[in-house]
């Protein structure tokens, strides 16, 4: 394939600047997944296998009864570069002209249901106003992510100068599209000791890179091996709905899984890695050989240091559980969250209506300020303080402290709001606690704040342990370096997600480390190409999100070691646009009400073109909004 950008195009963007105020309560609902029920455990052992089943598909060439078919508009009602929303009855459908040709698609995004019609067209794809995946306008593939699903791509036939689109009528309720993929023709036996591919850990990149290789027709053992006890779940979400079920956070139902044969033990700790005998040891003993091998292993929450660190209630969010227990604890009680990046942010946002005080103790100036800036940084401060948040800042904590809890032998019923220890009156002598129960959280400038429950979001650190001695390079921070093919300095091992650093192509392919959900798929579908000796780079444009108080903050790009933030809009009322700009050039963008501007900047960017500093100066958008040069 050669270099990412071999030549910049003239890169064309005809979509106006709109604001998608009914889809924004919608937008952080729901992932595409259905269910996700307790993996079974297989052979008595302690590791829960998934074997094979097959999972009825709907026929591609569905009869004529499953079909509707209408005029949509006349030829002359769209312009090139132009995308229309258009009925057929049964659903709606996305029509674009590009080049003078016509194409149907499915017009909500799979990831979240956005609608595409509000996002951008460029380079023959158009990409969600909202997260940034790009969609194929000829093919309906997915090109760039997040999201696991494809669009379907409808017929469309010109005749006497009116457009008709022709659809299923069962693609049209479905509006997604999984890629046709092989079955796995050699399932284990038994659960031999032996796989063609073993991936560790199960996130994005993990599970991309599963689907990736069935996608490309490779048909032979895949085994994807995780740490949690569920499978493959949306873990964005966790922090941003605390108390959203496993079943509801799953990315795929445990029936696709047995299906096309990818087999995935959960609670399943890999603890070394022999790459000279391509085998891996679990902590159980079990030895799994391999012949190709991705790690993807993803990173650990970091955890106080302080003292008390041992009392009840303090929590990282990590799985469904940890933020299921913090929501029910927190209910009608003070809840202190330390660390305000966006973990910790989304949590105290999402907390504010069921605790009875939210609690920020940060470090910095600001919330977000080494990644958004002072002034982005202060105005979403403001709105959390108007939501009765208060914050503690340019501190840390310096102690945890419980109360002297107390256990009663006769307790009684105990009021859902209450946690243990709970005594209702006296008459009887209470034994001490067990274990001590969070009272106050202590503070380096003195300030006692009063807490029951505690949530830690002060960063993260790669979970490569279990590589040290493995002959798996680590630079000296624990992450794994990759190369542009994601491949490790081991022949036939990868690596992938939050535990690597990989050299960004746009930002001269420097080294760096981003741990984004949607970097983490492009990097494991890069990584299972090159499993299969495509050649494939990783070129993809960093995209993220953040949900607060029903508002959505976008961002693109690599903004690491800005020098300054060009800011349109207005900032008060969180309807803003923050260029981030080193020296001349722009290298990232962040967004609040002004879908799609962030993804227009992402496409910029993913088509070569370098944006610079004086372009964004001006407030003159007619660059991006298409309605100027």
């Amino acid at each position: 394939m050669g270099g990412c950008f071999s030549k910049p195009k003239p890169v064309e963007l005809k979509i106006e600047v709109v604001l998608p105020e009914k889809e924004r309560g919608k937008e952080e609902l729901s992932a595409s997944g259905k269910g996700s029920p307790r993996a079974y455990q297989g052979n008595g052992t302690a590791r829960h296998f998934h074997s094979e089943e097959r999972l009825p598909a709907p026929h591609p060439y569905p009869g004529a009864q499953d079909c509707v078919e209408a005029a949509v508009c006349h030829v002359k009602d769209l312009e090139n570069g132009q995308m229309r929303e258009v009925e057929l009855g049964w659903g709606k459908v996305l029509l674009v002209k590009d080049n003078g040709e016509f194409h149907a698609l499915g017009h909500k995004c799979p990831h979240y249901g956005a609608p595409l019609v509000k996002g951008v067209l460029s380079r023959g794809r158009v990409r969600c106003p909202w997260h940034g995946a790009c969609f194929n306008i000829s093919t309906g593939d997915l090109e760039d992510f997040p999201g696991l699903d494809s669009l379907h791509k409808f017929q469309v036939k010109i005749e006497k100068e009116k457009v008709y689109v022709r659809a299923s009528k069962q693609a049209l309720q479905l509006q997604r599209r999984t890629k046709v993929m092989a079955k796995c023709i050699s399932p284990s036996a038994g659960h031999s000791g032996s796989t063609n591919v073993l991936i560790v850990g199960a996130g994005a990149a993990g599970l991309v890179c599963a689907e990736t290789l069935r996608q490309e027709g490779f048909s032979d053992r895949i085994v994807l091996c995780t740490l949690d006890r569920h499978l493959p779940y949306d873990r964005p979400k966790l922090s941003k709905s605390l108390d959203a079920q496993p079943e509801q956070l799953a990315l795929r139902p445990k029936e696709f899984f047995r299906a096309y044969g990818i087999e995935v033990l959960t609670e399943a700790q890999v603890v070394t890695v022999d790459v000279r005998n391509k085998k891996v040891v679990f902590k159980d003993g079990f030895k799994l050989e391999y012949s190709k091998l991705l790690l993807a292993p993803g990173s650990s929450p970091k955890t106080l240091s302080c003292k008390g660190k041992e009392v009840e209630n303090v929590f990282t969010i990590r799985t469904p559980e940890d933020a299921n227990r913090v929501v029910r604890l927190a209910r009608g009680r003070n809840t202190v969250v330390v660390g305000a990046g966006f973990l910790g942010m989304e949590v105290a946002a999402y907390l504010t209506e069921k605790a009875h005080s939210v609690s920020v103790v940060e470090l910095e100036e600001t919330p977000f300020r080494r990644f958004l800036g002072e002034r982005v940084g202060r105005a979403l401060m403001k709105m959390f303080e108007n939501n009765r948040v208060k914050f503690y800042m340019q501190t840390e904590v310096s102690e945890l402290r419980a109360q002297e809890g107390k256990v009663c032998p006769s307790p009684g019923p105990r009021p859902l709001s209450v946690s243990a220890p709970w005594c209702p009156g006296a008459g009887h002598t209470c034994s001490p606690a067990s274990s001590p129960q969070l009272k106050e959280v202590v503070l380096k400038s003195s300030k006692v704040v009063r807490a029951d429950v505690c949530v830690v979001g002060i960063g993260a650190v790669p979970s490569t342990g279990f590589l040290r001695q493995s002959g798996i390079g680590l630079d000296s921070r624990g992450f794994i370096p990759v190369n542009k093919m994601m491949q490790t300095n081991v022949p036939g091992v990868f690596a992938a997600g939050d535990a690597v650093t990989f050299p960004l192509a746009w930002r001269n392919n420097r080294k760096v480390n981003i741990p984004h959900w949607q970097m983490a798929h492009a990097q494991g579908r890069v990584a299972a190409q090159n499993m299969l000796a495509q050649e494939a780079e990783i070129c993809t444009v960093p995209y993220l999100w953040t949900a607060m108080f029903g508002k959505s903050l976008r961002y693109a790009g690599y903004g690491e070691g800005f020098d300054d933030v060009i800011i349109q809009g207005d900032l008060e009322e969180l309807k803003f646009v923050a260029f981030y700009t080193k020296g001349d050039e722009v290298i990232a963008v962040a967004s609040m009400n002004y879908d799609p501007i962030v993804s227009k900047v992402a496409e910029v960017l993913a088509s070569g073109r370098a944006i610079r500093k004086r372009e964004v100066e001006t407030g003159d958008m007619s660059w991006l909004t298409g309605k100027g040069s």
